[in-house]
């Protein structure tokens, strides 16, 4: 069983933060169909809103730290931030912003957990879950999964279910994610973080139109046996991704 809509304790949205907020809306838009609107407010920092038709899908903002890479942020919904908050903290995890509220769209905290993979938790914000267009899997790219096993149902309550190569995250049984360790190579490159995976309705046509928008490819288009189809990229800027046909 699949997670089809965001509950508590699942995936609920999803931020980008990149050198080039207008690129990013270009290339974006031409993947998944997306239009943005960004708030005028001196206060809002360029935060800017990606809609799926009339339903608010994801967000993009401008790099806030010179050191800072371009990269997607995976959030999941919580009923109180602040108890969440703690709730990291005690497993183990570190706070790095919040919460706090933000506007009239709920309170938000930014975390890590003990590997140092940051999310963020958003009280009373959801996007919509799994439809074309949107995100609709996570998956945990970390060298301590043995940690991540104790930290994440600890905070959440996150049931798990693992095969030979690969463990489920889900809510209630309800998957909505993954976990796979990475390797010294991986490593060395790439701290430990969640990668988000949107899903399109053709993964082979959708990774070719990422590539001629300026993209590129980290891993081509392959068919799980008895699961989806998935690739992973690299937006023009260098934020990584996934695309996935359920």
């Amino acid at each position: 069983m699949k997670l089809t809509e965001p509950v508590p304790g699942g995936p609920c949205w999803v931020e980008l933060s990149t050198s080039d907020v207008g690129a990013a809306q270009a290339f974006y838009a031409a993947l998944f169909g997306w239009r943005s609107e960004t708030d005028p407010r001196p206060e809002a920092g360029g935060y800017t809103t990606a809609r799926l038709g009339e339903d608010a899908v994801a967000a993009f903002s401008p790099l806030y730290r010179p050191e800072q890479r371009p990269a997607w942020t995976v959030s999941f919904a919580t009923e109180d931030a602040d108890a969440s908050a703690e709730a990291v903290r005690s497993a183990g995890g570190t706070v790095l912003m919040g919460p706090m509220d933000v506007f009239d769209q709920g309170r938000f905290t930014v975390v890590a957990d003990p590997a140092g993979a940051v999310f963020s938790l958003w009280q009373a914000r959801a996007g919509r879950f799994n439809d074309p267009g949107t995100l609709g899997w996570t998956e945990l790219r970390t060298p301590d999964p043995q940690g991540a096993l104790a930290f994440y149902p600890a905070v959440f309550g996150w049931t798990v279910s693992d095969s030979a190569h690969f463990t489920h995250w889900g809510v209630d049984g309800a998957d909505f994610g993954g976990m796979k360790q990475q390797g010294e190579e991986e490593r060395a490159r790439t701290p430990a973080h969640w990668l988000p995976y949107f899903t399109v309705s053709d993964t082979e046509r959708t990774a070719a139109g990422a590539l001629s928008a300026g993209g590129e490819p980290l891993a081509p288009p392959a068919h799980i046996p008895g699961g989806p189809w998935v690739a992973t990229l690299r937006d023009p800027q260098g934020a990584r991704f996934g695309i996935h046909t359920p």
